[in-house]
């Protein structure tokens, strides 16, 4: 399973568009096969902050969707970024 977890920092007063624009990818990440769970959500607390949160199936099914990532119009609007592939071996109740 590999998990894609972290946040962007983007202009506050363009967060709440930067999230709507993200709605097309949401919607077909979580169509793709492989795909367990995929979110671009406003920050609760960090009117700058964008929270990321993908799991997958596989490496393999990541890459299959990825593609060239997200377009030059969106990857303009990201101010910072934090965002990292975590491959997990095993996984249990909480």
């Amino acid at each position: 399973m590999i998990i894609v977890a972290g946040h962007l920092a983007v202009d506050p007063a363009g967060r709440d568009a930067y999230v709507a624009g993200c709605r097309p990818v949401v919607e077909a990440a979580r169509a793709a096969p492989g795909c367990l769970d995929f979110t671009i959500t406003a920050d609760a607390v960090d009117p700058g902050r964008v929270n990321v949160y993908e799991r997958w199936e596989s490496g393999e099914t990541v890459e299959a969707f990825r593609g060239a990532g997200p377009p030059a119009t969106q990857q303009a609007e990201i101010l910072d970024a934090d965002v990292a592939r975590y491959v997990i071996s095993s996984v249990e109740a909480p």
